[in-house]
């Protein structure tokens, strides 16, 4: 999943109702393009306060969601995992094992599994996550790891992460919630499965 595939996904739906919250309401000092940038600007932070304000209330961690998830099918790995707020807060996961990728939904309050687990082959996938699910594979380092060692260096708790490719090179990319932000936290996959992943790049994520 691409960075801004992840973090828009996580957000999705709070954009959508903090959207709906300002529509109708223009300033007639600015122009129709200034408006809409000014709307959409409103709207992602109103979306990022919302998913905050309901990420503090969950008593499941994106680790244990991943546990859950990773303990339905022995020797699976999480591929992705992203928090979300269209309903009850969730955790939606993907996890592979092999040529199998499944989709589970993770009520954050309860750990339980939720709706129906989505099945599917990598070759149904796109080009994208086929990449980097099979870029995974020959990744020892688990993305629990990784959000370990995001959650420490941002001060927070993870919401959302996964692999991303950029600019030729393959990290994991986590979403932290710090304080009143998020928090973007790029970390190399480690050479050996004795170290940690580094820490390549930690910044306030973006839709654009």
């Amino acid at each position: 999943m691409s960075k801004i595939r992840l973090f828009a996904f996580m957000l999705w739906s709070a954009t959508i109702a903090a959207a709906g919250a300002i529509a109708g309401v223009a300033d007639p000092h600015l122009g129709a393009e200034s408006q809409d940038a000014a709307a959409q600007g409103n709207a992602e932070e109103n979306a990022t306060r919302r998913v905050l304000e309901q990420f503090r209330t969950t008593r499941v961690a994106l680790s244990q969601a991943i546990a859950i998830a990773e303990h339905l099918h022995d020797g699976s790995r999480t591929a992705d995992i992203s928090f979300e707020i269209s309903g009850p807060p969730v955790y939606r996961v993907r996890t592979v094992k092999s040529e199998q990728v499944w989709e589970n939904i993770i009520d954050a309050n309860t750990g339980s599994v939720t709706d129906r687990e989505v099945a599917s082959s990598l070759k149904e996938l796109d080009r994208e996550d086929l990449a980097n699910i099979i870029a995974l594979k020959w990744i020892e380092q688990e993305l629990s790891d990784a959000v370990r060692v995001a959650e420490k260096a941002a001060a927070g708790s993870a919401l959302a992460g996964g692999l991303v490719k950029q600019n030729g090179k393959l990290n994991f990319v986590i979403v932290v919630a710090s304080g009143e932000r998020l928090k973007e936290v790029m970390l190399e996959p480690p050479k050996s499965k004795s170290e940690s992943p580094l820490i390549t790049d930690s910044k306030r994520p973006s839709m654009n």
